[in-house]
């Protein structure tokens, strides 16, 4: 009888151990800006090596069909947190949405202005009267614009041309004489894999503020301030490990999905992208974003200033 009894009071606890385990678990669904890359290492990191699951979350990672499209549904509260852009960011909640930033990803700019290093082109100035390419229409007239000022050139004096995705082919073919959009990570290497040697014109270093590049957004109504300091800390764990461990790191990386993520062009891009992610995701830079917002304001891209506090809160 004692022994049933105790067998009893022992599934019993079992039992509760389990519910209360499971009870503490934490449903995330996170949507990426675009599909998985080294852009994304730690987040896969954290996945792989179950940072995730040590602060009782169970992170479903998801690639969107659209990529202009994960902030919207986060602002809609249809997936719970994503991955976007401090640009992007301050453009939606400018106009409204109620979104926040909960983390930085990669704390500083990868975009550039890229040429071909072939002697055509040696400074800003080299471009006045030719093409430039871009990928997406928007506020290129401010940042193109601020960075050919540095070097005396008008905005006017350049011809912007809509080349879609083909950034890196319209440099290399001469359809374009530079391209504003080739990351420093991957376009430059995607071209030197192809025989060509680039040049890249960083923006913060021609009078654009210094910004960040990717952050995770959360709804600003209805986030959970408990999973995102989970999930901030899982993040903030797999990056250390990322910097203290690059190759074993880059190895679990491929892991992932080594179908589409084991080639040369994403080796690179992962050693050139280790320096870039941010130490301390939580960290808030109030006055750097406040000084992108103003940049973005007095260029017409947004008609209100919204307040560092507003997108970017202690959480």
């Amino acid at each position: 009888m004692k022994s049933t009894t105790t067998k009893v009071i022992a599934a019993l606890l079992t039992a509760m151990t389990t519910f209360a385990a499971s009870a503490a678990d934490k449903s995330i669904t996170l949507m990426l800006d675009w599909f998985v890359n080294p852009n994304h290492g730690p987040i896969v990191i954290a996945h792989e090596r179950g940072y995730f699951e040590e602060q009782g979350l169970e992170v479903n990672i998801q690639e969107p069909a659209d990529p202009s499209t994960p902030a919207k549904l986060v602002a809609a509260g249809k997936v719970d947190m994503a991955v976007s852009y401090q640009t992007s960011l301050t453009i939606d909640v400018a106009a409204g949405l109620p979104l926040i930033r909960s983390a930085t990803l990669i704390a500083t700019p990868l975009n550039t202005m890229m040429v071909l290093d072939n002697g055509k082109i040696n400074s800003l100035a080299d471009l006045k009267g030719k093409k430039i390419g871009i990928a997406i229409a928007g506020n290129e007239e401010a940042t193109i614009g601020t960075m050919l000022q540095t070097e005396g050139v008008a905005y006017k004096d350049v011809q912007i041309i809509n080349v879609g995705w083909a950034l890196s082919s319209s440099l290399a073919s001469g359809k374009v004489d530079a391209i504003w959009g080739g990351l420093r990570n991957f376009e430059t290497n995607q071209l030197e894999l192809e025989g060509f040697k680039p040049k890249a014109f960083f923006p913060e270093e021609h009078g654009v503020p210094t910004y960040e590049e990717l952050v995770f957004v959360a709804n600003a109504k209805s986030h959970d301030k408990d999973a995102i300091a989970k999930f901030n800390r899982a993040i903030e764990k797999a990056t250390t490990y990322i910097v203290n461990h690059p190759q074993e790191s880059w190895t679990q990386f491929v892991a992932y999905a080594p179908d589409t993520l084991n080639n040369e062009l994403n080796k690179r891009a992962w050693r050139d992208t280790l320096t870039r992610f941010a130490l301390r995701p939580s960290a808030i830079d109030a006055a750097k974003y406040d000084a992108f917002t103003n940049f973005m304001y007095l260029h017409k891209i947004i008609s209100s200033k919204p307040a560092a506090e507003t997108m970017v809160p202690v959480l």
